[in-house]
């Protein structure tokens, strides 16, 4: 009898489980019908299929390519493959390859120094809820929606020698465009422009998600608002942070579209991108030779975006 219980108890307690999460998955599975299986493998697949025909395999093309001096005229069959040579021509005999880099170089430190922190300080000042907010955030980031095209020709009406805003205002004859000497930065200003407001807009969702009791204990502790911000909301930015520096190094490598409106990337405004479109579908047609400055420009943004994602998947780890 007093055995009993014990055997009870015995009952009671369920066995141990042993399904593995392969059998777990499996299970899953056979919950799905066969519609939700197809919708399931259309919406991984259609998007891989994107991604590989459309970046991936351009990308392994253009590396390949860069070790050619294809005309893209020729048949594929008579493609002689020159290695490295192209990337040493880059380097060391093609002159504007070297301002290119330094327009670049210059470009990126305008954006990361100029516009960035001033897209920064609107987004504090909009998420005080001012009066007005609402219109100011779409001023703001109207100039986002549009091209850069669009956006070169907009500011002719501004830097237009003849009929221009700025000149007529201070009764200048400055070419702001033509000019070798303030083109580029003519030109930065009208993408910083557009930057700003893209900026801006990733720094006020990054605030909204900041929780408030931060803030309330730095007040209760007698920070001022600047040192509130620098010390206990910047660092909660971090992620934003480090999308916003990737942004912003890919913006300033691949500022193409207003330089080629202005005027197809010379007389002063050598980008690599213009240089790249200039050797493949300009005049010289050089496919080979293009393709290397292509992949010169892959490789920097793959820096940018490995630091990214790496930083990315430690967080998600911890």
């Amino acid at each position: 009898m007093s055995d009993l219980p014990l055997i009870q108890a015995d009952r009671a307690v369920p066995p141990p489980a042993t399904t593995t999460s392969t059998g777990g998955r499996r299970r899953r599975l056979r919950l799905l019908s066969r519609t939700d299986r197809v919708v399931i493998t259309l919406m991984v697949l259609v998007p891989l299929l994107l991604v590989t025909g459309f970046v991936w395999l351009p990308a392994a093309a253009t590396v390949l390519l860069s070790g050619t001096n294809w005309d893209g005229i020729g048949p594929l069959n008579e493609i002689e493959f020159v290695g490295a040579r192209n990337y040493s021509d880059v380097v060391n005999i093609y002159p504007p390859f070297v301002p290119a880099i330094q327009h670049n170089l210059l470009w990126l430190a305008t954006l990361f120094v100029v516009a960035t922190p001033f897209g920064m300080f609107l987004a504090v000042l909009l998420d005080k809820e001012l009066r007005g907010s609402r219109f100011y955030q779409t001023a703001l980031y109207l100039p986002v929606v549009l091209s850069l095209a669009l956006i070169g020709f907009v500011w002719q009406l501004l830097y237009s020698r003849d009929q221009g805003l700025i000149n007529a205002v201070f009764g200048s004859s400055i070419d702001w465009y033509g000019d070798s000497n303030v083109n580029i930065w003519a030109v930065m200003v009208a993408s910083g422009w557009r930057h700003v407001g893209y900026i801006m807009l990733l720094y006020l969702a990054g605030l909204k998600g900041v929780d408030p009791s931060l803030r309330e204990a730095a007040a209760v502790d007698g920070a001022s608002e600047g040192r509130t911000f620098f010390r206990v909301v910047f660092p909660v930015l971090r992620p934003i942070n480090i999308i916003v520096l990737v942004v912003t190094v890919i913006e300033s490598l691949r500022a193409f579209d207003l330089v080629w409106v202005v005027n197809k990337g010379r007389n002063g405004l050598e980008l690599i991108s213009a240089l790249v479109t200039q050797n493949v579908v300009g005049e010289a047609s050089r496919i080979g030779f293009g393709s290397a400055l292509a992949t010169i420009m892959l490789v920097v943004s793959l820096v940018f975006i490995t630091i990214y994602l790496a930083t990315v998947m430690r967080e998600n780890r911890e």
